[in-house]
């Protein structure tokens, strides 16, 4: 773990990869089998399991939680109290109630992604076994029970698909804005975009899939 910064009150198992540059704050918790790539930033008194695997350039603010069978891309902010959840039935018992139950994942436990880019608000909560696609927003307090869509804004509970964003993060509008116009542009960095079926995409990208 070259260049690595690690608070002395924080607890990292053994057989955890933490990438060069990455910072690991007071109180922290990363179970066996974690890792973590360069130049993230984990908040004080933040949980991450076994086997969670992190990008680079990853901003986890305080107090979040991050549970088994998560995978998180570059380029994400997950801001302070979010919650993960991967389990659909959950109870202390197994089902036939001999004791308590394992947290050990097992054939039922599903597993989220969230894709590069995405940013998740202050304490959200995320269902399991959904996507939050590239560069999507989730807004503060929301309750996530389904995929989110690239660049999607999402907020509510249910959180609900309320617009789009770009990826450097200001609003580009809802849906109807695409119908009427065609394309759209970011007031901030410039970047375009274009409503391809139900996805939005940068149309820089759209065009380099065009055939020659």
């Amino acid at each position: 773990m070259y260049n690595v910064t690690i608070h002395p009150s924080a607890l990292v198992e053994p057989n955890v990869a933490l990438g060069p540059r990455t910072k690991v704050w007071d109180n922290v918790h990363i179970r066996h089998g974690a890792a973590i790539g360069s130049d993230c930033i984990i908040g004080e008194k933040s949980y991450i399991a076994y086997d969670v695997r992190i990008g680079n350039y990853v901003k986890i603010n305080a107090n979040v939680y991050i549970c088994a069978m998560v995978t998180i891309e570059d380029f994400v902010m997950i801001s302070a109290g979010t919650v993960f959840t991967n389990d659909k039935f959950p109870r202390a018992f197994p089902p036939d109630m001999s004791g308590l139950a394992s947290s050990e994942p097992n054939e039922e436990t599903l597993a989220t992604m969230v894709g590069q880019g995405a940013t998740i608000g202050a304490n959200a909560t995320i269902g399991c076994g959904i996507k939050i696609g590239r560069y999507a927003m989730v807004g503060m307090g929301s309750v996530v029970t389904k995929s989110v869509p690239d660049y999607g804004l999402v907020f509510g509970n249910p959180a609900r698909l309320q617009g789009y964003v770009c990826a450097c993060g200001p609003q580009l509008g809802d849906k109807d804005v695409f119908l009427h116009q065609g394309t759209t542009q970011c007031h901030r960095c410039g970047r375009h975009y274009i409503l391809e079926g139900n996805q939005v995409v940068e149309m820089v990208l759209a065009q380099q899939r065009e055939p020659m």
